[in-house]
């Protein structure tokens, strides 16, 4: 779309420098209160080779062996550690000297970047720059006392109601939803439910009150990693106007599960996180009733909680042949998941976007998902009168809803084949490219700038 883009990351202790990886001799210079630090500066390119990548080497708060916390002490130290990452991202353009219309900031870790722009008068360098702020998951806000402050070198007087303070604390997520000129979430129904008690998480006062600058953009994925008709980790392609290749990938997973071997009774999967977020304890209640009564597979990838992990572990062993269960993650495991399956079942009990929808319609595997945040915009519902649609949605997050809306489409998987492969057909024609939402954030950036610098101004 002919912009300049750049990348900026932490280089944590994890990520190894490769071969085409250039280290920056001059150390770049981080203006943290009272107190100057030195960062080293990697630079590196995004896989189409156009967009640079800054990782941001420093030690003391990088040199760690995951991204988030992992114990109380670890995610006080967190809190120092991305209020660092927030001032050094800023501190690099002035490093390259190079002043951006745009800074697209995501989630809390993130969030004091844009308190810091809006301290800065519009005539100082970055003063121009607006900021978007995209909220993945509202879950995460990054709470601290309010020492950090002094630290990150932002004024006491921002922490108010009306920026960064939040009962008493810091609150990077609210500071950055306040400051920035634009705030997306990655679907318009998501940036309905945050606005509610029930999905706010103590901040739906603050985002009403931002509501007009609000925005909920649809995720894309990638259309060339996830296309079943080139996936090399599928053993037999396949496409909507071919989907022979569907059937060897349902037998060989079949296989590689553990599971009664078949092309007759339907096969639900699982990609997941194993976490109560994702619903799946409703899963595990529901899942004996559901194999007593009809006639079905299922076939459960992922990691997390150690209860679900144990109780999926049960169910296999109590039901084998019929369900199978996988603790851990193999990418090339998923993707059979993904090309053998009929349905993927997502019961989340709330759910920003999701994309593991998204890559089963591609792969003509049904979405079954309850009805809560991107999965409302993404999976449209079985019309049984036309056929038409991509889905089954239910709402009440419960053992019984799910049970039936598992009976629904077992029903039609058996009743109503045509319709069954009408949903399938439905999915893998729809787009879930990244052509659409880039449009939408190109509009997003000129409102954030005109915010920002005035109605007439414009991007350069």
């Amino acid at each position: 779309m002919g912009h300049d883009v750049r990348v900026v990351c932490p280089k944590f202790g994890f990520m190894k420098p490769k071969p085409d990886w250039i280290a920056h001799e001059r150390p770049l210079n981080v203006y943290m209160g009272r107190d100057i630090r030195f960062a080293k500066v990697w630079e590196t390119r995004l896989p189409d080779g156009r967009s640079p990548v800054y990782c941001i080497e420093y030690n003391e708060y990088f040199d760690v062996p995951t991204v988030y916390a992992s114990g109380y002490l670890d995610y006080e130290r967190e809190g120092y550690r991305f209020a660092f990452f927030s001032r050094a991202s800023l501190d690099l353009c002035n490093y390259l000297d190079w002043i951006p219309d745009i800074i697209h900031c995501h989630d809390w870790t993130t969030g004091l970047v844009p308190v810091h722009l809006n301290s800065r008068e519009l005539n100082q360098p970055l003063g121009k720059a607006a900021s978007v702020l995209t909220i993945h998951n509202l879950q995460f806000q990054g709470i601290y006392t309010s020492d950090i402050l002094e630290f990150s070198g932002l004024p006491r007087s921002l922490f108010r109601a009306d920026g960064l303070e939040c009962y008493g604390r810091v609150n990077y997520l609210k500071g950055g939803i306040y400051h920035s000129q634009k705030v997306t979430t990655v679907s318009p129904n998501y940036a309905r439910e945050i606005q509610t008690p029930e999905q706010g998480f103590g901040l739906q006062s603050t985002l009403r009150f931002k509501a007009s600058d609000l925005l909920g953009v649809v995720n894309g994925v990638d259309t060339v990693a996830w296309d079943p008709n080139t996936d090399p980790k599928l053993p037999v392609p396949f496409s909507a106007d071919n989907m022979e290749g569907k059937a060897a990938c349902k037998a060989l997973l079949q296989q590689e599960m553990g599971l009664e071997q078949g092309p007759g009774r339907p096969l639900f999967v699982v990609i997941s996180r194993l976490f109560e977020q994702k619903g799946l304890d409703v899963l595990m209640h529901a899942a004996p009733k559901v194999l007593e009564a009809m006639h079905v597979q299922f076939a459960v990838i992922g990691t997390g909680e150690p209860d679900l992990e144990y109780g999926f572990s049960e169910l296999a062993r109590r039901f084998p042949g019929r369900f199978a269960t996988h603790i851990g993650y193999n990418d090339r495991l998923a993707h059979l998941l993904y090309g053998g399956g009929d349905c993927i079942v997502m019961p989340s009990r709330f759910e920003p976007c999701g994309l593991s929808q998204l890559y089963g319609m591609r792969y003509g595997t049904v979405p079954l998902v309850r009805s809560t945040g991107g999965l409302v915009d993404t999976v449209e519902q079985y019309d049984e009168a036309t056929g038409e649609g991509t889905g089954f949605r239910f709402e009440h997050l419960n053992p019984e809803a799910l049970y039936y809306t598992i009976g629904w489409a077992c029903a039609t998987y058996y009743d109503r084949p045509h319709h069954f492969e009408l949903l399938r057909q439905n999915g893998m024609r729809r787009d879930f490219s990244w052509a659409e939402p880039a449009k939408r954030y190109e509009d997003i950036y000129r409102w954030a700038y005109q915010a920002r610098n005035g109605r007439g101004s414009v991007i350069k």
